[in-house]
């Protein structure tokens, strides 16, 4: 039994084709996203409700608390007892998400990295502090761009840590996870691994489709959903509110800016997200691309390619 993923930037849909996907065949549907794991937050993350989890059940939905971090390497543990689960029920496994982080992480296996040298890591600091990470982010851009593209701006410890293998190996750290080959996943879990990527039909396309998501997003309660996790006691320094538009809200309801600027900040914020995605599959190798449209015929073409892998 192979494992499908499907892959794309946040807001392409595909939720709706995995759940198109899985009207067609027995699945087995897991989540790839480093914010839906979170318990509390659903409106902002755009996690399918309850009704459509019930109907479809995803695997790694709703399983840490907010303030208990959740990372690439729990992921892989986690993702590979759910493939195991459901190869053993004679479903296909379909991993969907836009956390490349994951991907990368499922597809080749944790890479091996050289260790923290103290003596590079005091210099990076001591740099962050006279000229600010902005600057040692553009430096990242410019010296590993495939790797700048899956870490924010803002997660200072990734990027100390792609730094920190620049200099010591004088190697792009992306080389490195790409050593680990796509093979890992045979080699793990003795299963072949089917990457398709969906892709928005133009980039305006994908604009108008965050923007309507956000508004969305707004209307049903979003506000109240991070003034409640504010009031739990979280604070926003917390990996799970890195996630776009939580950071936003939080800044809006400390009083950081007015509403319609912080709609303004959260979806330039989600199109970024887009772009680094985008800029990380295409980094990625050639898997099948298929342009986002109706979810009932992408779910086809989906199919079909699964179908010509099994023969």
């Amino acid at each position: 039994m192979p494992v499908l993923t499907l892959l794309g930037p946040t807001a392409v849909g595909k939720t709706d084709i995995a759940l198109a996907l899985a009207d067609r065949m027995p699945c087995h549907l897991i989540s790839m996203d480093s914010a839906m794991v979170y318990r509390g937050m659903d409106i902002g993350t755009g996690k399918p409700n309850g009704d459509t989890l019930l109907k479809y059940p995803h695997a790694l939905i709703d399983i840490r608390e907010p303030g208990d971090p959740y990372s690439a390497a729990n992921f892989v543990e986690d993702a590979d007892q759910q493939v195991a689960i459901a190869v053993e029920a004679g479903k296909l496994p379909v991993i969907v998400g836009g956390t490349m982080l994951y991907a990368r992480a499922f597809r080749e296996g944790l890479a091996k990295l050289p260790r923290a040298d103290p003596e590079v890591r005091a210099q990076i600091v001591d740099a962050a502090s006279r000229q600010g990470w902005a600057v040692l982010y553009e430096k990242l851009q410019r010296l590993d761009p495939t790797a700048a593209a899956n870490i924010h701006p803002n997660n200072t410890q990734r990027l100390q840590r792609a730094l920190e293998v620049i200099e010591t190996t004088g190697r792009p750290i992306s080389e490195i996870w790409r050593e680990q080959g796509s093979q890992a996943v045979t080699a793990r879990l003795g299963e072949e691994l089917i990457e398709v990527t969906i892709l928005p039909g133009a980039r305006g396309d994908l604009h108008q489709r965050i923007a309507v998501r956000f508004d969305a997003m707004l209307a049903g309660g979003f506000q109240s959903e991070v003034a409640a996790l504010k009031a739990s006691g979280l604070r926003l320094d917390l990996p799970s509110m890195r996630a776009v538009g939580y950071r936003q809200m939080w800044q809006h309801l400390d009083g950081e800016f007015d509403a319609p600027e912080m709609r303004q900040k959260a979806i330039a914020a989600t199109r970024q997200l887009a772009k680094r995605q985008l800029t990380w599959l295409r980094g990625w190798g050639w898997i099948p691309q298929l342009t986002w449209g109706d979810p009932t015929r992408v779910a086809e073409r989906v199919l079909s390619l699964v179908n010509h892998r099994l023969r």
